[in-house]
């Protein structure tokens, strides 16, 4: 359409900007996440976009957030420690605006207990928006839903210590994954039992997205139909079975 720039990224949805806009589509979870959305705005947390409803062709219109996203391989000023402790922080500050609210809706997932914290479920690189090396904001909501801290602060320590087998291209180190699991971990500020249970809960994460993955490739979706394809469950596989073999030595406290 004219006036629309498409975007790069996503993989799932298409999406476009349209001046200091962002249009995608609209799911059942749309109404949920705009909620999420509003009560960010109005407990002052900048680190989202805001949402201005659907436009007339059915799309959700969200801010558009200047900066840059980052993707794998990652690049080097994505693997920094101070880029870690970065997207900790932002993501508790996240977690913590969003206490309270209510766990009703239709989420694109349901709901994981214990609910303590509206998950953004997708924090990782790609779904980081970054200004002069720094993280800034969290975007791409909509696979948002109630659960506990942990939930979501395994999978982000998953996508950015990263917690990949070190033979993949961004493996680390287990040592190194275990120095920088610890500090993402002391960053946020997680309890002992969330601690002790970051590798574990990495691995059920991991698994969840794969049977998703599958499912939705078997339902005919031409996205998850070309993940499949592309091997990425395979590759989560394989990242499970390191978690499983070095769970010991990834536990932080």
């Amino acid at each position: 359409m004219p006036g629309e720039e498409v975007l790069a990224g996503g993989g799932v949805n298409h999406v476009v900007r349209v001046g200091d806009t962002v249009r995608r589509p609209a799911g059942p979870w749309t109404p949920a996440v705009h909620g999420l959305l509003r009560h960010l705005a109005g407990r002052g947390f900048t680190g989202a976009p805001r949402s201005h409803g659907i436009d007339g062709q059915g799309r959700e219109v969200l801010d558009f957030v200047p900066g840059e996203t980052a993707d794998y391989p990652l690049p080097a000023w994505v693997r920094t420690d101070e880029v870690l402790v970065a997207v900790a922080r932002l993501l508790r500050e996240y977690h913590d605006a969003t206490v309270g609210l209510s766990r009703e809706g239709d989420w694109y997932f349901p709901p994981v207990e214990p609910y303590e914290v509206i998950c953004h479920a997708d924090v990782a690189p790609y779904n980081c928006v970054f200004r002069e090396g720094r993280p800034v904001a969290f975007i791409d909501f909509d696979t948002a839903h109630p659960g506990p801290r942990v939930w979501d602060v395994a999978y982000a320590a998953y996508r950015f210590v990263p917690l990949h087998d070190p033979s993949d291209g961004d493996g680390i180190p287990v040592a190194e994954q275990a120095r920088r699991l610890r500090l993402f971990a002391d960053a946020y500020e997680l309890g002992e039992a969330a601690r002790q249970a970051l590798a574990k809960t990495a691995i059920k994460r991991l698994e969840h997205l794969v049977g998703f993955m599958r499912e939705r490739a078997a339902a005919g979706d031409a996205a998850f139909t070309d993940h499949v394809a592309r091997g990425d469950d395979r590759f989560y596989e394989m990242n499970v079975e390191h978690l499983r073999r070095h769970e010991s030595a990834l536990i932080t406290c």
